[in-house]
């Protein structure tokens, strides 16, 4: 038996045996969001709930640091998503909210 701890972030096989494809994510499900612990164990970022996963997908894509969702994951109808299914499922053309135009300089 290996004590080896599997990383969050590897959750896309999971995903995809719950998931056929990400048009079938309820985007108007309740979703919760689980950022990552930092290495000091202080963080601005805590477990927070959302009406729906749409907006908790928006929040950790447009308004969490990155750094503080590399382990982190999102919650959603007992489904878990690492930050690439999250940053997946925010560019998805299902997605049903507007997106933040970003800018940036030359």
């Amino acid at each position: 038996m290996s004590d080896e701890i599997p990383e969050i972030d590897c959750l896309s096989e999971q995903v995809r045996n719950q998931m056929a494809t990400p048009d079938e994510l309820d985007y108007s499900a309740p979703a919760e969001l689980f950022p990552c612990r930092t290495k000091s164990g202080h963080s601005r970022i805590k477990y927070k709930r959302f009406e729906t996963a749409a907006e908790a997908i928006r929040f950790a894509v447009e308004d969490v640091p990155s750094s503080a969702m590399l382990g982190g994951y999102l919650e959603v109808e007992e489904a878990r998503f690492g930050h690439r299914e999250i940053q997946s499922l925010y560019e998805n053309a299902s997605y049903p909210l507007k997106r933040r135009v970003v800018t940036r300089g030359c």
